[in-house]
């Protein structure tokens, strides 16, 4: 099949814009709280209306790839997105950003399950190990980006600094007391032009080997009777959940216990969140060819702890290490348990990994439970709870029993 780097570059583009649209929730969330003047609870709705679409749209967006080539799928899931960012930059209220999340992650989830094995029939089946690694790469880049682009936007419509024309532009369209809305334009124009350049692109058709196809209904309910399938599930879902439990809650938890900027210092320590758990993931791609991946997890997953420790309990300045420090340590989390997972089931890796997709939902579940429980007990009790998301994932290392172990270097011995 003839490959196209053409198609590779675009959707190396499209996680890009995934994740500079995802990841932004967690430095905005002190500005809503102000903004809208919501309890911890109401605010956490935000990342559940969010990350629950992907629970919703997963499966569907199955089916409709089967009806309708992957083009139409992702201008659709674009244009989706689009509706959402207007709703909220036209109509700034709590509603409406509930609603719009929820639309901009039915997108975002349109689009993660058609450019997956997009990515491995444009860059040939044989360099899809690299190219997603490098999509994960472009994936944490876009992370570190994003808040810093929101830091100076609104610091410049706070200092009233129209110099430039995009400035100008977002100030007269923006309310004064929310300048955070700004970021939903700017996502808007974004998506227009990702519209525009799939409209003139020309796709490759895209065949699925027969383990990568989703299975029928009673496959899914095989599969969800096999033990193995209900703990990795459970395992995607407490990464996610402490991924974004963390990241949605550094901004707000800096400027609670600190008095931190949420602006400029809360936003760029997510920035720097997402940035170490890119080089993060580098490190860790060199550990899993020196030693068993179960090794690299629980070594990983132990320091993460530490610093979560250091970050909910020692001094402001601690907190602003120990909390990217969290993001490096978490970045081998998600390939480790996904491919200690396929590695463990002997067939219909399709479906499983659609299950396993579906477990993103914990982005929606845990940042919720830790908003509920900061308004009872306190943020910093709150985030206590992802001592639990994090202990099961430490528990992997022990209990998983792969049936292909990850290849490893031999140092020193000649084979």
């Amino acid at each position: 099949m003839k490959r196209s780097f053409y198609i590779v570059a675009l959707i190396m583009l499209v996680f890009f814009v995934i994740s500079f649209l995802t990841n932004i929730i967690g430095p905005l969330i002190p500005d809503i709280i102000n903004g809208f003047s919501l309890s911890l609870t109401l605010v956490a709705v935000l990342p559940f209306a969010f990350f629950i679409a992907y629970g919703v749209m997963s499966i569907p967006s199955g089916m409709l790839i089967e009806k309708y080539n992957e083009k139409k799928i992702m201008i659709a899931a674009f244009v989706v997105a689009l509706i959402g960012s207007v709703m909220l930059a036209v109509y700034p209220n709590y509603l409406s950003a509930v609603f719009s999340l929820f639309l901009i992650g039915c997108g975002m989830a349109m689009l993660q399950v058609v450019i997956n094995p997009l990515l491995r029939t444009a860059g040939g089946e044989e360099h899809y190990a690299f190219f997603s690694i490098l999509a994960q790469l472009i994936f944490g880049l876009a992370s570190f980006i994003s808040p810093m682009v929101y830091s100076s936007i609104v610091s410049k419509l706070n200092a009233h600094d129209e110099s430039s024309v995009i400035i100008s532009a977002l100030a007269k369209h923006t309310p004064s007391n929310l300048p955070w809305i700004s970021m939903y334009w700017v996502f808007a124009v974004i998506i227009v032009l990702m519209i525009i350049v799939l409209i003139f692109t020309r796709f490759p058709k895209v065949e699925l080997n027969t383990d990568e196809k989703p299975g029928a209904l009673k496959v899914h309910l095989l599969l969800f009777k096999n033990r193995v399938v209900i703990l990795f599930f459970i395992a995607l879902l407490c990464y996610v959940g402490t991924e974004q439990g963390v990241a949605n809650w550094i901004s707000q938890f800096l400027l609670t216990y600190h008095q931190y900027d949420p602006q400029k210092t809360g936003a760029d320590t997510v920035a720097y969140f997402w940035g170490l758990m890119t080089a993060g993931g580098v490190l860790g791609l060199l550990l899993v060819k020196l030693m068993d991946s179960r090794k690299v997890l629980i070594i990983f997953t132990v320091l993460a702890i530490l610093s979560l420790s250091v970050a909910l309990f020692g001094s402001g300045k601690m907190a602003l290490i120990a909390f990217p420090m969290v993001g490096f340590f978490a970045s081998v989390m998600y390939p480790i348990i996904f491919s200690l997972a396929l590695n463990s089931v002997n067939e219909h890796h399709g479906s499983f990994s659609g299950i396993l997709v579906t477990g993103i939902v914990g982005g929606a579940i845990v940042p919720l439970i830790i908003g509920w429980l900061g308004d009872q007990l306190g943020l910093r009790t709150g985030m206590c709870f992802l001592y639990l998301t994090m202990g099961f994932i430490l528990s992997i290392g022990f209990w998983a029993k792969p049936i292909i172990q990850n290849k490893t270097i031999s140092l020193g011995k000649k084979e």
